[in-house]
């Protein structure tokens, strides 16, 4: 919406303030600028408007606005003046003004720095932390415009709005003043402005999944009137899980009389309904939806998932009509999922909720799946169905253009039904906000994350999003370093994610390996030493080993303290006569459960080959039966298992059998005595129902996914005491001085490409940081040259500056160790006979620095991933091999210091064949100075150091080079919006 000419004579229409935003209850509402069009809208808004919240407003009655009233509260400047609305359906449902103002209360310009700032909502809306989106955007909006304080006069009966105010974080004063309160907030953000903000985020955006995945009501557009077709089979799916709710057939073809269709009420459009509906799946033609959307927006329903194609994937046409589909959905405080989704699913025993085409509904279990594709969400759910496993909740987006895995992150992290969340994503929307989500889930549950179009070009047609420049090595390096399990397959994701539901995490890396089998035994063994894990040699308990001798063996090694986890490997055995024996897969899962539900909390995986049955009755439950007691080996203690489930007590159990009656699935971390049968109050102990084993065809898959679990487990100990920047670093960092500077350097109409600095302009940027560069003196003649060195002091090093030669000591631009006059004048003639004229070449005399390992430290912003801190050893080897190590800035100390310790040829950094070890506490204090200056400055957009030669005491930065820009855009830090993709 654009102003008329006279509404802004020196100030455009500021369309980046528009913004779509999640309300507390999960429905979506638009905030925009007020312009000279929208007298009538405000109008009808306060006439709709309770007398009394008139009244807190104005502090008189006043029943209506004059024309006066409208003309002002719909002229602004943009700058002293500014009003936003709060759109549904394109009405008004709340508004702010701020005015800026002077010392005395007057109205004022810049650089006047205040401004006095009122809200107003309409009472049918009240209650959906609209206010509260509405005070982050203002000040925003503020602060942008030079104003760094808001000042507000509200009554004391009007305790929301004191209290929009209190919760919000800001540093603010309170004075009572001539009967009402007085309110100042200064608008700097501030960490407990943020994390406010952040918590309203969550609390908003997993209200929008509950609203889509747990409906009283669904209703079916596109329902075919014949069988087949995508609406009528969705329709089917419904009724066969059994929805708890109320279905409806929606298809403006239905004859007038027909009154139902499978049992379904049919109706031609949703307003002939006459109950609320909460969902709408959208199964019709794409030019067709607008109108369904239309028709469920005007009748209230909360939520769509499109299930039609012809949208982005089909090129520019289709991406328009993507980007309408989403503004038109909003617009009525409706979220998508899809469009060119395959569905969604929800497990709960509450909802049985099945609104997709998945062929194989899945059993209710513990582990919420995510996918961006339906082919892949086919392959998974079958995957998981094959072997036992359930699922709480289940998303195929397709298209992702609203809902995305960043919105089922914000759900799932407090969503009781699930303890595992596997996401295949083939782009990410907002990197930034995906790594913060799963960094805050993983810390109480597993992630685990398969990354499709990974390479540089790939990105699906109907997803837009940034285009980063980081490969992907560094995107798998950032995404640990958040927690997230990154695996690459979607097999591996799927044996991952057994494994993380149905077994505690590890506490170590030791592990037992047993079974019947010595050269399954091997290869297990060998897998786990290419892993990374420490592996005790396998114990063979030969090919005549019975199903007590495995249980036997398992309970030994899990009450065995060296043991962290335990392997074991199976082969068909032979019984007495020669033949393999009968029912011998469910003998022995049922050994093997009962040996893992009474020893201690340790994960336990099964590699089997060709046994029958023994996958399927270890993914299986077994049932309660009267058996005889048998002692338990006592648990160790549970601090010492990070587990992201409680283990389960001690706990009386009965000697294996074949499982019988109908099998139940028990819930994870229910104790033993909390899963007995409520049917059989004898004073025999009853059978527990054990929990799931998971199995695997393959060594290598069962120990890749246990290894998995041993580094998640690893990162969850060290994120439960969280690293942090050192407070020596303030004293030496002069942040005012380096933001002047680089204002300085940019200009005041900077290039929006950027400008690299010259040698001098980097040391002195750098230097403000504490980052010292050794100096260097050009040397464009061998007269010049001596005269340097004469005064850096011999020895020196002559070095080249051309860019095509610069840190290449392979191509000859490097003479080290120049002792004399003598020495430098001979390596000069050399250097110019072999590369060139001096004028090409640039030659710089630099004194030699102590000897040391050279490395290379690096920190630049990518437009995808955000700011990233790099550390590598200098040289074509570390190059070649890509050994270099990432974090996410801002680096904490413990970041800096896995950094220099997570590069393959980290030991040349501690001593390697008996060198000395270098300074690594110089090294991670250069890491946390880089990192604080690209963090406190998003204008150094790159920054190199190469090479800094670290010492057995202290280091030496011998070369950098840094890039300015104008500042990007910080999305993740500015008030909350949906993403417009």
């Amino acid at each position: 919406m654009q102003p008329t000419p006279e509404q802004s004579p020196h100030h455009a229409y500021p369309d980046h303030w528009e913004a779509d935003v999640v309300l507390r209850d999960g429905g979506t509402a638009r905030i925009r600028p007020i312009t000279t069009d929208d007298a009538e809208r405000l109008v009808s808004f306060y006439e709709q408007v309770s007398d009394e919240s008139k009244y807190y407003r104005f502090f008189a009655p006043y029943p209506r606005l004059s024309a006066k009233d409208v003309h002002r509260f719909t002229h602004h400047d943009y700058v002293d003046r500014v009003g936003l609305a709060v759109t549904v359906g394109g009405e008004f449902i709340a508004t702010v003004r701020y005015d800026r103002i002077d010392a005395t209360g007057r109205p004022a310009s810049a650089p006047a720095d205040e401004a006095e700032v009122a809200f107003l909502v309409q009472d049918a809306h009240q209650g959906r932390g609209v206010a509260s989106a509405l005070l982050e955007h203002i000040a925003a909006v503020a602060r942008e415009r030079g104003i760094r304080r808001f000042a507000a006069e509200v009554l004391p009966a009007n305790n929301k709005m004191i209290k929009v105010f209190r919760d919000a974080g800001y540093t603010q004063q309170r004075s009572f003043e001539d009967g009402s309160v007085h309110l100042t907030l200064d608008l700097e953000p501030t960490a407990e402005s943020l994390a406010v903000q952040r918590a309203r985020e969550q609390r908003a955006e997993a209200r929008s999944v509950q609203r889509l995945i747990t409906p009283g009501s669904v209703a079916v557009i596109g329902t075919g009137r014949n069988p087949g077709g995508v609406g009528r089979t969705v329709l089917r799916n419904l009724l066969a899980a059994g929805f708890t709710g109320r279905t409806y057939a929606v298809n403006s073809a239905f004859a007038a009389d027909q009154a139902t269709i499978d049992g379904v009420p049919a109706h031609r459009s949703i307003g002939e309904i006459s109950e609320p509906v909460d969902l709408a799946v959208v199964a019709v033609p794409a030019d067709r939806v607008p109108e369904a959307v239309t028709d469920c927006g005007e009748h209230g329903v909360q939520g769509l998932v499109v299930l039609s194609a012809g949208y982005a994937e089909w090129g520019a046409e289709g991406r328009e009509r993507q980007r309408e589909l989403v503004r038109q959905a909003r617009s009525y405080g409706m979220r998508i999922i899809g469009p060119n989704a395959f569905g969604v699913i929800n497990n709960s025993d509450a909802v049985r909720l099945n609104a997709s085409l998945a062929p194989e509904s899945p059993a209710p279990g513990r582990i919420g799946l995510f996918t961006q594709s339906g082919a892949i969400g086919i392959a998974l759910l079958s995957g998981l169905y094959r072997r036992g496993a359930g699922l709480s909740t289940f998303i195929s987006a397709g298209n992702r253009a609203d809902i995305s895995g960043n919105d089922f992150l914000q759900y799932w992290y407090e969503d009781p039904d699930t303890d595992v969340a596997l996401l295949y994503l083939e782009s990410i929307g907002n990197p930034r906000k995906f790594t913060r989500l799963a960094r805050r889930t993983a810390a109480t549950k597993p992630v685990v994350v398969v990354k499709g179009a990974r390479h540089s070009g790939s990105t699906p047609p109907g997803h837009a999003v940034p285009v980063g420049r980081i490969p992907d090595a560094t995107v798998s390096a950032l995404m640990r370093q958040a927690g997230v399990i990154r695996v690459d397959t979607v097999t591996e994701m799927v044996d991952a994610g057994l494994l993380l539901a149905d077994q505690p995490l590890p506490a170590g890396p030791r592990i037992a390996i047993l079974g019947n089998s010595e050269s399954l035994g091997l290869l297990t063994y060998d897998a786990c030493l290419a892993e990374g894990l420490r592996p005790r040699p396998p114990r063979d308990l030969t090919t005549a080993a019975t199903p007590q001798d495995f249980r036997d063996a398992l309970a030994e090694a899990l009450a065995d303290s060296n043991c962290d986890a335990v392997v074991v490997t199976a082969i068909p055995w032979v019984g007495e006569n020669g033949e393999a024996e009968s029912g011998d897969g469910e003998v022995l899962a049922a050994a093997l459960r009962t040996a893992a539900a009474t020893g201690p909390a340790k994960p336990v995986a099964v590699v089997h080959v060709e046994i029958g049955g023994l996958a399927e009755a270890l993914a299986a439950a077994t049932s309660t039966a009267a058996v005889p007691p048998v002692a338990r080996a006592s648990a160790p203690d549970a601090s010492a298992t990070p587990a992201h489930r409680t283990a389960a007590p001690t706990a009386q159990v009965a000697a294996p059998t074949a499982p019988t009656g109908p099998s139940a699935s028990a819930t994870p971390g229910d104790s033993p005595a909390q899963q007995r049968s409520d049917t059989d109050p004898g004073d025999t102990p009853a059978v527990p129902i054990l929990g799931r084993i998971p199995a695997y065809p393959a060594a290598e898959r069962a120990v890749r996914a246990l290894a998995e679990a041993v580094k998640y487990a690893q990162w969850r100990r060290q994120a439960a005491v969280p690293g942090k920047v050192p407070e020596f670093l303030d004293d030496t960092i002069d942040e005012a001085g380096a933001a002047a500077r680089i204002d300085a350097l940019l200009g005041p109409d900077p290039d929006p490409r950027g400008r690299s600095l010259g040698h001098d302009e980097a040391c002195e940027l750098l230097g403000r940081y504490g980052i010292t560069v050794r100096p260097t003196l050009p040397a464009p003649d061998p007269d010049a040259a001596v005269a340097a060195a004469a005064r850096l002091g011999y020895p020196v090093a002559l070095k080249t500056t051309a860019p095509h030669l610069r840190h290449r000591a392979d191509l000859g631009g490097v003479r080290l160790d120049l002792a004399n006059e003598a020495a430098l004048r001979r390596a000069y003639g050399e250097l110019t006979d072999l590369l060139g004229k001096p004028t090409e070449l640039q030659p710089v005399v630099q004194s030699m620095a102590p000897r040391g390992v050279d490395t290379v430290v690096r920190a630049t912003i990518d437009p995808a991933a955000g700011a990233v801190l790099s550390f590598g050893l200098a040289g074509a080897p570390s190059e070649l091999l890509g050994d270099t190590a990432h974090r996410l800035v801002p680096a904490t100390d413990r970041d800096a210091a896995e950094l220099i310790r997570s590069i393959r040829a980290a030991p040349v950094l501690f001593g390697w064949r008996g060198s000395a070890p270098v300074d690594s506490a110089a090294l991670e204090e250069l890491l946390l100075r880089v990192s604080r200056l690209v963090d406190d400055h998003p204008e150094v957009v790159s920054v190199a150091l190469e090479p800094v030669v670290v010492a057995t005491q202290g280091l030496t930065v011998l070369g950098a080079s840094v890039r300015l820009a104008p500042s990007p855009a910080r999305t993740d830090l500015g008030p909350r919006r949906l993403p417009n993709y």
